[in-house]
């Protein structure tokens, strides 16, 4: 399903009928976990670039007087009295919101496992996982649900679930996208990110999103592009990193054997190849780093949520009581762990050894990422090392280089807030691949082109998989 398949036809119908299948599909997927009737929105006159459009939010977009969870038990009850800054602008281009999408607890997480609401199951193989933490919006996008869906992403929680789902995942600038709104993870690695099935409703969508907003003191300046109309597959010239690391760190040769023929169908396109290699230590310093930096600001933006001014509250005996039993009956395991390792990193005796020691191999890297992009285009490798992993669990040996380097390397965009995407690169025992392209801050435009082009080469724009 595309957003042109709303414009000029009747929407009204179509959002019904997108707010029907999303339960429909409910049992199966468990991809939504606040439904909202549609008919409110479509009883007003509605005008804009998406009038009519029906879209899923994750739950973690704040929407006034629509509960609003993060997945997790200490929110089930937050009704926010505000609207995200991006929702006010979905509203103002007529888009219709039908439901609050399920995702990993908090945001933390990168399988959508952990969600208090319960997992969300792939429309490829409803034995798989459907990557996180936004997983559910990926899945009501390739499940032919809504044309478009809202997600966040801190590490690679919008693109490896487009990678694992079959559909484009978009993670913009640093600052491209106003945070106003959407409850936190990291706030100098979190991102507003977005699903679609197709690169033109993607670049449309980052139209509709971006822009200063005075609320977010992180968001930019810069204009705003028409991404959409600027368009062109043409990449004659364009030069194209090939991201040698993961490549020799991915042991399935049919994926390798995969992006080995896009790269040689963008050479026959006009594009300029290079390989290029980083320092390995400092990649597989990359993940340890990233679990610092983000559980340790994840820990400070989460003091608030204690069982005094809003959410879930158990009873104690002080206030204090109050807040240990809150917290305690509140979050989940794997919530928990990470505030232990955010809260050990921030200890005074620690700062210097841990948390000043991960910022500074994030600085590294960035810096080395960003000295080999000065020159060039795109970055270009498989988002992931394979296709969705199992629900039941595949055995990983996590201290390897395909888990720390191939598994996890679009993280760099995180650390650098430099823009990102997944698009569909093919299928491997029918289960989508992904391919993700990295470009320089603010460079969108030529990062779409890219896109287009090897969208083009797939003939995959559109893909869906129903699972009715």
């Amino acid at each position: 399903m595309k957003i042109q398949d709303y414009l000029n036809t009747d929407y009204a119908q179509k959002c019904r009928e997108a707010y029907n299948k999303a339960k429909a599909i409910q049992d199966k997927t468990n991809a939504t976990i606040t439904f909202i009737d549609p008919q409110k929105r479509l009883n007003d006159k509605l005008e804009g670039r998406l009038k009519g459009v029906a879209i899923a939010l994750k739950d973690n977009v704040s929407t006034r007087d629509i509960k609003t969870t993060a997945a997790s038990r200490i929110l089930d009850n937050y009704i926010p009295q505000y609207d995200a800054h991006i929702v006010d602008l979905l509203n103002k281009e007529g888009a219709v919101i039908i439901g609050k999408s399920n995702m990993d607890e908090l945001a933390m997480g990168g399988t959508n496992l952990t969600s208090y609401f319960g997992l969300c199951h792939n429309p490829y193989d409803l034995s798989r996982i459907s990557g996180g933490s936004s997983g559910g919006s990926a899945v009501l996008v390739a499940a032919n649900v809504v044309p478009c869906a809202i997600g966040s992403d801190t590490g690679d929680s919008v693109r490896k679930p487009a990678s694992y789902c079959g559909v484009v995942g978009v993670k913009p600038s640093y600052g491209r996208i106003s945070r106003y709104g959407i409850i936190p993870y990291a706030s100098s690695l979190d991102h507003v990110g977005y699903f679609t099935t197709n690169v033109k409703d993607a670049a449309l969508m980052l139209e509709v999103l971006s822009g200063r907003d005075d609320r977010d003191m992180t968001s930019s300046y810069n204009p705003v592009e028409n991404y959409s109309e600027l368009l062109n597959a043409d990449i004659q010239d364009k030069k194209i990193l090939i991201f040698d690391n993961v490549l020799a760190a991915i042991n399935n040769s049919e994926i390798v054997d995969l992006f080995n023929s896009l790269v040689t169908a963008l050479t026959d396109k006009g594009a300029i190849i290079e390989h290029v290699s980083f320092n390995d230590d400092l990649l597989r310093a990359m993940l340890p780093a990233y679990y610092i930096i983000a559980n340790a600001e994840a820990t400070a933006n989460h003091s608030n949520l204690d069982g005094i001014l809003f959410g879930h509250r158990e009873e104690g005996e002080s206030t204090d009581d109050i807040m240990i039993n809150t917290r305690t009956k509140g979050f989940g395991p794997w919530i928990k762990k990470r505030f232990v390792v955010g809260s050990y990193a921030l200890f005074e005796e620690n700062q210097e050894r841990l948390f000043r020691k991960a910022q500074k191999i994030r600085r590294l890297i960035v810096e080395e990422v960003l000295s080999k992009l000065k020159d060039a285009d795109i970055l270009l490798a498989p988002a992931a090392p394979g296709a969705a992993p199992l629900i039941a669990g595949q055995t990983t040996d996590e201290l390897s280089d395909e888990s720390l380097i191939a598994d996890n390397h679009m993280v760099i965009a995180n650390f650098g807030g430099l823009p990102s995407m997944t698009v569909p690169m093919g299928y491997i025992d029918n289960l989508p691949i992904g391919v993700n392209l990295t470009a320089n801050p603010f460079k969108e435009q030529v990062m779409f082109d890219v896109a287009l082009a090897i969208e083009e080469y797939t003939g995959l724009g559109g893909a869906v998989k129903e699972v009715l």
